[in-house]
């Protein structure tokens, strides 16, 4: 059944989950364990990043320790910004399922690898390569979901897919406070956190079994509908490239842009801002006189629980508020939980419930919309191609921002004054959604 087709069949009066079929909760479980080792894969390089790089830098680098934390984040999301948009574009032609176990298969195997690390040069190579798999992954799984599930329960199981990656970080949390207390391989237990990473190549055996290629898409390519947004255009049996379609027409290159802008703003703002929360709060530990090794682990594990909170919601708000509201909500929370967060001084106790705050809007919010709304916005032929390129294509851009950030944070001499100064892009994101369709409650464009 195609999802745009499911509205018209759905009983108004009844819940939200009432056409759900096993069918369509196994292709999201089969989405959503992809996603989850890919948050798990993007929290372990933040907490395993510090203390590798202080077993694997000439002792003339770690003179400079905030730029190679910089530099391996950026690489990755270099890595992560082409591979999504290259996998995006496959994921078109190729369909959603395969390239979904390809990508999985692929940072598998390359954070497997990352543990075996014996020089920057290694690590950053290595993360190149596995962001160029994880970034793959996330636009295939939301245009399969998104095609499958009926209009009404459409928003909630993207936003439900989306909170696997809070999952993942949670899982990644918690490994590295069991590591950070048992410190089974001393100072080299980093390693453990990485080859723990190659795990969901088991989760292909699962894939290969569980998921079904998406119906509408394969129904587009049957009919040759390349249009990007446009209803109505002339079918053609030449394919235009997706990559070009998307910004061949002007409303599709419009959208394109602006949910970019809104994306640069969500990926610099986490990687650049929230990625430090947790040298910030081992900061606030240790002028307490606590632990900074225990206190950094338990703020992500609440940080990410915020986060997740924000997954699941997530949904059912945007349905609630409309997509503008909801979009207009999550930046303003961004700015300002990143404010009290990086300006608060006082007992770690209520500074955690400022990091679930964090999380639920940085991380939850923030990553959310991109998940129920440019599925909204585009047609099949080129859905996970436009998705990618917003979500992923970002990244071509925003790599470059955590290394300035490292700059900025011996530049300024701490760390929370460079995340008040970089927090200031979630400005954009008050912006750009008064430029957007409403879209709320619309079938998917066919």
């Amino acid at each position: 059944m195609q999802a745009s087709e499911a509205l018209p069949r759905e009983d108004a009066g009844a819940p939200w989950y009432a056409a759900l079929t096993p069918r369509h909760w196994r292709i999201l479980w089969g989405s959503y364990l992809g996603w989850i080792f890919d948050g798990y894969e993007a929290v372990a390089l933040v907490y395993a990043l510090r203390p590798a790089l202080n077993t694997i830098l000439t002792p003339e680098q770690a003179q400079t320790p905030a730029f190679y934390v910089g530099a391996a984040i950026g690489i990755t999301l270099l890595g992560w910004g082409l591979g999504g948009l290259l996998g995006g574009i496959a994921a078109d032609y190729i369909g959603r399922k395969r390239m979904m176990m390809l990508s999985i298969l692929g940072y598998a195997i390359f954070t497997g690898l990352t543990a075996f690390a014996g020089s920057f040069t290694q690590l950053a190579l290595l993360r190149f390569i596995t962001g160029l798999a994880i970034g793959s992954e996330w636009s295939t799984g939301i245009a399969l979901v998104a095609e499958t599930w009926p209009n009404r329960a459409r928003p909630k199981g993207c936003g439900f897919l989306q909170s696997g990656f809070g999952g993942g970080a949670v899982l990644a949390a918690i490994v590295w406070a069991v590591l950070a207390a048992t410190n089974p391989m001393g100072d080299q237990s980093w390693r453990i956190m990485f080859a723990l990473g190659a795990l969901p190549a088991f989760v292909c055996l699962y894939l290969r079994r569980a998921l079904e290629e998406s119906e509408q898409w394969m129904q587009a390519l049957k009919e040759q509908r390349w249009a990007a947004t446009a209803e109505g255009a002339p079918r053609s049996a030449q394919r235009p490239f997706t990559l070009a379609e998307i910004f061949r027409e002007p409303e599709s290159r419009r959208r394109v842009l602006l949910a970019t802008a809104m994306s640069f703003a969500t990926t610099v703002g986490w990687w650049a801002v929230s990625s430090w929360l947790p040298a910030y709060t081992e900061g606030l530990a240790k002028a307490a006189g606590e632990p900074a090794n225990l206190w950094g682990p338990r703020m992500g594990i609440i940080y990410n629980v915020g986060a997740i909170t924000a997954y699941v919601i997530s949904g059912f708000l945007a349905d609630a508020i409309g997509r503008r509201a909801f979009l207009l909500v999550t930046y303003a929370g961004c700015i300002a939980t990143s404010l009290a967060c990086y300006l608060w001084t006082g007992g770690l106790g209520p500074f955690m419930g400022l990091a679930f705050l964090n999380g639920f809007f940085t991380l939850g919010f923030a990553f959310s919309w991109m998940a129920i709304y440019l599925v909204e916005l585009f047609t099949p032929a080129v859905r996970a191609t436009a998705a990618s390129f917003v979500f992923n294509g970002a990244r071509l851009i925003a790599w470059i921002f955590p290394i300035i950030a490292g700059q900025i944070v011996t530049s300024f001499g701490g760390v929370a004054a460079a995340a008040l100064t970089m927090s200031s892009v979630y400005v954009i994101g008050l912006v750009v959604p008064w430029f957007m369709p409403e879209t709320t409650g619309k079938p998917l464009p066919e």
